[in-house]
Formats: structure tokens, sequence, C-alpha cells
């Protein structure tokens, strides 16, 4: 556990820019602490509310639609594929460790792949709504990458545990998962697709991470 922890640290280091933050290990937080801080340049779990999975993405392409990398929900809790770096969109001011408040338009950026979680009119495998993907790389991101962050309740910026919901964009798609599962290309996981209508089913929450400490200036 202790050096599955360093690795990511150094994943981290190695993948930020030094020049606008900086990590520290000692800003990783347990799941189930609430009240911690989501700052950009963060690398986060998010758990479908309702079902517990993981939202989780692979080097496997969808066999319909788009043929972009799959992204799912995954059971498990310590699969690496399942962490999300959060950024801003490209033209803010906003930079590595700001707080990131409410209706603040965001990008998520997978982890291990580098692409970008995305979203557009293809239909989706299972259910035939707005297919989730995964596309782009470091310097390829466009605004169908752009979700805007919407906080449950009264809160003024993102925390660790707060219920929160992804729309996205371009499509006014809501993140959305149930739990209609794959088969095949990944048995056993389920279905994250975009969903017009919000539902109980939209509501995400961070769980497990490594978080960046907060720039007291982005409060």
């Amino acid at each position: 556990m202790a050096m599955g922890f360093f690795c990511l640290a150094l994943f981290l280091y190695l993948s930020l820019d030094p020049d606008s933050g900086y990590y520290t290990p000692a800003s990783a937080a347990p799941s189930g602490k609430e009240g911690v801080e989501i700052t950009y340049g963060s690398a986060i779990k998010l758990m479908h509310e309702k079902t517990k999975f993981r939202l989780h993405s692979h080097d496997v392409p969808y066999g319909s639609g788009s043929g972009q990398q799959s992204v799912t929900g995954f059971p498990g809790v310590t699969d690496s594929n399942s962490y999300w770096i959060v950024k801003p969109v490209p033209g803010t001011t906003a930079k590595q460790g700001d707080a990131i408040k409410n209706g603040a338009t965001i990008r998520l950026q997978h982890m291990k792949t580098r692409k970008w979680l995305h979203s557009h009119l293809h239909a989706s495998p299972i259910s035939g709504n707005l297919e989730v993907s995964c596309f782009g790389d470091d310097s390829n991101s466009d605004t169908g990458d752009h979700w805007k962050l919407t906080i449950e309740g009264s809160g003024k910026t993102w925390k660790q545990d707060q219920r929160v919901r992804l729309q996205h964009i371009d499509t006014s798609g809501y993140l959305h998962s149930h739990d209609k599962k794959y088969q095949r290309i990944a048995g056993g996981q389920q279905e994250v697709c975009g969903i017009r209508e919000k539902r109980a089913d939209n509501v995400w929450l961070a769980a497990e991470g490594v978080y960046l400490p907060v720039n007291e200036s982005s409060k």
C-alpha cells in the first residue's frame, strides 16, 4: 500500500506543473473524511452515489458509436484506472491549487491514459443515451471535454464527499450511471453515459484521492 501511494505521488509530481503550485503527500485525504477542499491539480476518484461504483477508464475502445476510449463504472476501490486529474478549462485564470467554486467549468483528465472525459451525440452502447468517452491528450482538448460542476446544497466550493453533478457543456447531458452492466469487453462494469434530465443517478462524490493544498487567495 505504501509503495502504491509513493508511485502515485511520484507520478503526480512529475506530471503537474511545479510553477503553478506544489505537491505534498500530506495533502492526501482518506475516503470518508469530509470537508477536504478539492483543488485544480488534485487526482481524485469519483464515486457514483447510488451504486458506489467509481468512474473508470482504460485503453479499450467502444465497439460502437465513436470508437473512442471507453468509460465505465468500476466496482473496486483500489484500481489506478479510476484516478482523474481535475483541470481548469483553457483561457481561464484558474491555476493549480485553486479551490473549485460551484458553477465552475472543469475538465477531468484520466491519469493513466492522459485522455479527457468527453461526451457527444453518439449513442451509449447499452441504454442508447449520450455516449461518454475519453478523448484527446495533453495537447489536444476541445469543448467536448468541458463539464459544469454543480454542488447539491449550499456549498460554495467543491469538497470531498460532497454531492455534486457534472453537466456536459456541449450536450447538456448530466454525467450518469446505473446498474446496467457490460457482459464482454468490460464484464461486471456498468455503463456511464449522459442524460439530459436531472435524476438521482446523476449524483457523484469525490472519494479517494491525492489532494493538493489550497491557494488561500482562491477561496
